[in-house]
């Protein structure tokens, strides 16, 4: 729900400042990229950016979780039989994007014309900037499980089996939001995951990673679930809503949209995100998350997310005490807990319905909430259009605001 990016639709408070976090994350999208210099490619833009989602009539079936009979959690050898049966259904995703060069204008000016004339030193043409990352099969018709940041904006994509088969991939659609894409490759009979549910992740359970990192397919890597529901915020990714898997299974670029295992063989998550610098800090979108946005894209071809449209931090004493502290803050907060409103994007459903700057969320539905996550969890698990019963704190007296949720607009990265 909160966002560092509302600078132009966002009403602010600048009667008082909070105290920021001394740590910077520095994230890295999993997949590896590289830039070809081309004068004579041309290529039209295709289904696959965020801007134009296509996706074909919804006749597939809804993704549903396969049951998994791999192996005993007692045996020794499970990581081998997990990749013997999960392996054939993990694929490397190549894709390409042209775009188009411009003379920089200080060439055109007619200072520079009289030396260079006509042959100008920099010409206009194309680059194509090629990215490679995984997948995962999940419909034996050729529906596949990837990363939005792998295939957004691609001119051309290719899916490459474990068996050596390549096809021409066709993106579904594409939610920037959540990091969620879905291609189609046309093949019948392939090879499948089982799919878990992560929701009953508890830290320090088996995790096993495949994917193609720095180019080297196949690659296997283990570890355990380090740590479970950490926030877009802690990631370093404000803009994403996704609560991610950690884990300390090694991933790195090349690795994105791969499947994260449980010692089942089921997929829990899909590989994501590094920390750079960091060493056994990697993130994963929760598989129950992924499949929810999935579902949605391959239906329709894109992914609704009901929002608020606010800027929100927890209150704790420390918050507290600086806002308090401000000789020029015209209110004063009295709450001991519960989540402050810090900005309000124009025109949307918390302006509308008349939220506040500094008003304080205490319950939404009835609901207690202490942090900026839970709020972001109850208005994401609701529906666009649904009315969310806000029991707020203004000025130290209770109110209670009803907001219609609203379509979450993606371009302009708001919660």
């Amino acid at each position: 729900m909160s966002t560092k990016n509302m600078s132009n639709q966002t009403q602010r408070s600048s009667s008082f400042s909070l105290p920021k976090k001394l740590a910077f994350l520095s994230l890295v999208l999993l997949s590896s990229t590289a830039t070809v210099g081309c004068n004579a490619l041309t290529s039209a833009r295709v289904p696959g950016s965020s801007n134009a989602l296509q996706s074909e009539p919804a006749t597939a079936a809804p993704i549903s979780a396969l049951p998994a009979n791999i192996l005993p959690n007692q045996d020794a050898n499970f990581v081998t039989k997990v990749v013997q049966q999960v392996g054939p259904a993990v694929v490397r995703i190549n894709s390409s994007r042209t775009v188009k060069t411009q003379q920089p204008d200080v060439l055109n000016d007619p200072f520079f014309n009289r030396f260079f004339g006509p042959d100008s030193p920099i010409k206009p043409g194309n680059r194509v900037e090629r990215g490679s990352g995984a997948g995962f099969i999940f419909g034996s018709d050729g529906r596949i499980l990837t990363n939005a940041h792998v295939v957004d904006g691609a001119d051309t994509v290719t899916v490459k089996l474990k068996d050596g088969r390549e096809f021409v991939g066709k993106v579904l659609g594409v939610d920037t939001v959540t990091d969620v894409a879905v291609v189609k490759i046309e093949a019948t009979n392939l090879p499948v995951v089982s799919l878990g549910k992560s929701e009953d992740l508890q830290p320090g359970e088996w995790a096993i990673a495949i994917g193609n990192p720095l180019g080297l397919d196949n690659t296997v890597t283990v570890g355990i679930i380090s740590a479970t529901g950490r926030s877009s915020a802690d990631v370093g990714v404000p803009d994403k809503r996704v609560s991610f898997i950690q884990t300390d299974a090694a991933i790195n670029p090349g690795n994105s949209g791969g499947p994260l295992l449980n010692q089942r063989g089921q997929v829990i998550g899909m590989n994501t995100a590094i920390i750079q610098g960091a060493q056994g800090l990697g993130f994963a979108i929760p598989i129950d998350r992924a499949q929810q946005i999935a579902n949605q894209l391959v239906t329709s071809g894109k992914a609704e997310h009901p929002y608020l449209g606010v800027r929100m931090l927890a209150i704790t004493p420390e918050v507290k005490a600086e806002f308090n502290k401000n000789p020029n803050a015209k209110l004063r907060l009295t709450e001991d807990k519960g989540v402050l409103i810090l900005g309000i994007a124009k025109d949307s459903p918390a302006a509308q319905a008349g939220v506040r700057l500094a008003d304080v969320i205490k319950k939404i539905n009835g609901t207690e909430v202490t942090d900026a996550g839970s709020v972001q969890q109850i208005v994401e698990n609701s529906k666009v259009g649904n009315d969310l019963q806000l029991e707020l704190s203004r000025e130290g007296k209770p109110v209670t605001v009803a907001v219609k949720a609203g379509a979450f607009p993606a371009a302009d990265k708001q919660r």
